[in-house]
């Protein structure tokens, strides 16, 4: 096991991994630019590194500095969260030839699963179902004018790289493809520095599927079932639950143990997330993280499996600590993604918390780092908590995430809690009747700017 980790990310996930630490009695080191200087993985970690100014590129994307932390501290292992660097194959390869671990999978594995198009191939050849598309980077507009119209319209224009809805359009007909590329090329070279497309057939209604799947390097892999995180707004997920409202339990089992097989075939060593769109009956798989997902606690509450924890034993050489017959599903867990933003308007909502009292009482787990008195800073992502709800069944709950949301007071700023108590009046949400598209259609049927 290791005896040192440093945590190379910020907020509410440095602060998770740094529980798991000190839970598996691992001396944990925090880096944080100037701008969190305060923040409470910083207060809370056996020792802090500041790794530069507040830009990210200057800090937590700075690799020179990040190394340099962990040779000054003697950390023998890294664990990069989600975001920032965990999912940069050349960081997991700089931190290897200098004896340090990296905590998640191998280089080759990140590099494969970060281009979508290999990361498409890869999936297709392991048995896992894929949207139909294109079989590469499409070349030029003539060769995108044959493939749409085989596939069919509507069509989804992606960028190779990234993610996040960047270099994302959709095309409804053979006029509209030459915009989507045109503006597609321009988002993809501007966000990721590439400007490599693909095509796949766009569906119109689906839900947003992923699989948990975790590895250990040793030809064993397993599923932790899935979430559901088809509530979302401009591609950016706002509320994940499992087990999905919208499948039952024959395909869960069935698309779970095809995903974990093509793990073990891999080799994959640690968590990763295996994501696809599914309708009418059918799952196609649209892209792989390999990395901890920000939903990682509903997972946690239905299955009682610490992922943190089991990420580190793995990334220490040790087996997998369950097997497919021990993991047990039991209930269900909603979570909220609390940013601080306009509930109406979306806009960012830094600032100084004036009063901060979080819901607490049975099934109620709340993943922050702010306090009283904390300053959100405007540099970073505006997730500043995730309010996670079990119970033993799916309206238990709704009731409960209702009442915790009424408890929860983050004074000071502004913050998204009031859109989740709007959602929870809405039939379709109490249901759990909806896709990827139903957020962004109430949005524009119900508050401004949208």
């Amino acid at each position: 096991m290791f005896d040192k980790i440093l945590i190379a990310n910020r907020g509410e996930i440095a602060l998770r991994v740094l529980r798991a630490c000190k839970e598996l009695g691992i001396s944990t080191v925090a880096v944080h630019s100037t701008a969190d200087a305060d923040a409470m993985h910083v207060r809370l970690a056996d020792e802090s590194v500041c790794i530069g100014p507040p830009p990210a590129r200057d800090s937590y994307l700075n690799i020179p500095s990040l190394l340099a932390a962990c040779e000054i501290t003697g950390a023998d292992a890294v664990h990069p969260g989600y975001g920032f660097l965990s999912e940069n194959a050349r960081f997991a390869e700089i931190l290897r030839a200098h004896g340090i671990a990296f905590i998640g999978p191998s280089p080759e594995h990140i590099r494969i699963m970060g281009d979508k198009i290999e990361a498409k191939r890869t999936a297709a050849r392991l048995g896992i179902p894929v949207v139909p598309g294109s079989e590469g980077a499409v070349t030029d507009d003539a060769a995108a004018q044959k493939i749409a119209a085989a596939i069919g319209y509507p069509v989804l224009v992606k960028a190779a790289a990234g993610g996040g809805g960047r270099g994302m359009k959709v095309a409804r007909s053979a006029g509209d493809l030459d915009t989507a590329l045109r503006t597609a090329r321009a988002e993809a070279k501007a966000a990721f520095g590439d400007d490599a497309l693909y095509i796949e057939k766009y569906l119109e209604k689906p839900r947003h599927i992923e699989i948990q799947v975790f590895g250990d390097g040793q030809g064993n892999a397993v599923h932790l079932g899935e979430r559901d995180c088809s509530l979302q707004r401009r591609h950016q997920k706002v509320w994940e639950e499992a087990p999905s409202p919208g499948i039952n339990g024959t395909e869960r089992e069935a698309i779970g143990t095809r995903v974990a097989r093509a793990m073990a075939d891999l080799g994959y060593c640690g968590a990763g997330t295996v994501e696809f769109l599914y309708e009418d009956g059918e799952f196609y798989f649209i892209e792989m993280n390999t990395r901890l997902q920000v939903e990682h606690p509903v997972t946690e509450m239905i299955t009682g499996i610490d992922l943190v924890n089991e990420q580190i034993r793995v990334a220490s050489g040790a087996p997998l600590s369950v097997r497919q017959e021990d993991i047990v599903f039991s209930g269900h867990a909603i979570e909220c993604r609390i940013n601080a933003e306009d509930p109406q308007t979306f806009r960012p909502s830094p600032g100084v918390i004036r009063y901060y009292h979080p819901p607490g009482g049975l099934g109620v787990r709340v993943d922050s780092g702010v306090y009283q008195g904390y300053s959100i800073p405007p540099h970073y992502d505006s997730l500043i908590g995730k309010l996670i709800v079990s119970g033993k069944t799916r309206n238990e709950c709704l009731m409960r995430l209702r009442r915790a949301l009424g408890e929860y007071v983050v004074d000071g700023i502004a913050t998204t809690i009031p859109l989740f108590q709007r959602l929870l009046g809405e039939t379709d949400i109490v249901n759990g009747n909806y896709d990827i598209h139903w957020l962004e259609r109430y949005l524009a049927q119900s508050g401004p700017d949208s």
